[in-house]
């Protein structure tokens, strides 16, 4: 295993892995909902499962925050918003009939 791969050990604090997971999962919804053709979009029971991924990826990345504030600070709160908005469009193509 590389040195400096943190991405697959997971007691290890990897903004990347909270980032790809959260992403991932937005991608992932946006499929089972049937995104590419915009006539057909429908909620599935299985976007529960990419809910929870974008829950986790949330997590990831807000071990990563720091206790004294610093740029690197304000880009991880950042990406938590970003990835709230991901949570909310989640829910959103949840609520699709």
């Amino acid at each position: 295993m590389l040195p400096g791969l943190s991405f697959f050990r997971l007691r290890q604090k990897s903004l990347l892995r909270g980032i790809v997971l959260a992403v991932g999962a937005f991608f992932g919804a946006l499929g089972l909902a049937g995104f590419p053709n915009i006539h057909n979009l429908h909620g599935s029971k299985w976007e529960i499962l990419t809910l929870v991924l974008a829950l986790w990826g949330m997590g990831e990345t807000a071990r990563c925050l720091q206790r004294r504030w610093s740029l690197y600070h304000a880009g991880v709160m950042i990406f938590l918003y970003a990835e709230l908005m991901i949570l909310a469009a989640i829910v959103a193509l949840l609520t699709l009939s």
